[in-house]
């Protein structure tokens, strides 16, 4: 049975200074945190893009962007993947098997009339806006070792596109991997820093303290209901 990990990614107050839009019907932009490394091949910034919902971009347009994850079909990608060069990620995630899900969960900030959207939180939630339906994961150096048609699959990841590779896994999102139509709060409606029943109740997290910024792990039940849940979520 598949099991599941779920990551935050995405624009924050840090990095680049503000956070992705969400509005009261749960429509969301996707928007990257910026590349701090050199790169050996080029790669977009803020102002190449084009969000959706009118993000403004206009402090940071000409700021590079880490456009990871990448969605296939979005933003110019043409592949799903992801890389990491955190060790705290890359053991749960070099763990996934083909099948398993990788869920995205992205901080977001409410634009819109927070009476019509009672079920979210007033300012900002976490949410989860993707999923990879996982064709390969590999560690860093598996990554070094493998043939060059093998490396193929993951060549457009930001990760391979800096001058010194860095990432210590890689996962390849195949046929279902998506970033999704309509976002699913993880957050409770109290507000963003309290964990909702899919945190709580679902996976193996406590909720307590920061965990917007943790690894989520759901074991093979947990995976079935939050996949039916996002399903649901869905127009």
């Amino acid at each position: 049975m598949p099991r599941a990990v779920a990551i935050n990614v995405g624009a924050n107050t840090t990095l680049p200074g503000f956070r992705g839009p969400i509005r009261p019907d749960r429509r969301f932009a996707y928007v990257p945190i910026p590349e701090r490394e050199p790169t050996a091949d080029p790669v977009p910034t803020y102002g190449d893009l084009a969000f959706p919902l009118d993000v403004d971009v206009s402090t940071v347009a000409d700021r590079r962007v880490h456009l990871d994850p990448e969605f296939a079909g979005l933003y110019g990608s043409t592949a799903s993947t992801y890389g990491d060069e955190h060790g705290v990620k890359a053991g749960p995630l070099s763990a996934l098997d083909p099948g398993d899900s990788l869920f995205f969960y992205a901080t977001l900030s409410l634009h819109g009339d927070p009476d019509a959207a009672p079920d979210l939180p007033p300012e900002w939630g976490a949410y989860l806006i993707g999923e990879f339906r996982v064709a390969r994961a590999v560690t860093g150096e598996t990554y070094r070792a493998l043939d060059p048609a093998e490396r193929q699959r993951f060549a457009s990841n930001a990760h391979c596109k800096r001058t010194d590779f860095d990432a210590k896994v890689l996962v390849a999102g195949g046929e279902g991997s998506r970033l999704f139509d309509r976002a699913v709060p993880l957050s409770a409606p109290e507000g963003g820093a309290t964990a909702g029943p899919l945190v709580t109740d679902l996976s193996a997290d406590s909720g307590r303290g920061p965990w917007w910024r943790r690894v989520l792990r759901y074991d093979a039940d947990a995976t079935e209901r939050l996949r039916a849940v996002v399903a649901d979520a869905q127009p």
